[in-house]
């Protein structure tokens, strides 16, 4: 079964601080969708090097959201595009895709 989007770890960070709760995940509701529009933009350009600094910025957003799994992907896919390989494209946006259906389905 594939990971899914969870607000486990801020609640956790949150300590029961609803206010901070919905700060942090207005954060990413606000930020996540304009780096995922840059990261389809540049890599639909071939500006690999420029989109692994996006996905590096993503990365943490997948942490955030209780996938570990996406994250580590993530590191290597990072790594993977600096040297020209775009061999996990298609898993990243499978993630990307869940991140994006989860913080719809949150506002």
């Amino acid at each position: 079964m594939a990971e899914v989007p969870n607000l486990d770890y801020i609640k956790e960070i949150a300590g029961g601080n609803e206010e901070f709760e919905k700060k942090f995940l207005s954060i990413i509701q606000v930020e996540f969708p304009k780096e995922k529009e840059d990261y389809v933009q540049l890599l639909s350009t071939g500006q690999l090097e420029e989109s692994a600094k996006v996905v590096h910025k993503i990365k943490h957003k997948l942490g955030i959201l209780g996938l570990s799994n996406g994250y580590k992907m993530a590191v290597k896919y990072e790594e993977d595009l600096k040297i020209g390989n775009t061999a996990l494209k298609d898993d990243f946006e499978g993630v990307l895709n869940a991140v994006e259906e989860f913080i719809l389905k949150m506002a």
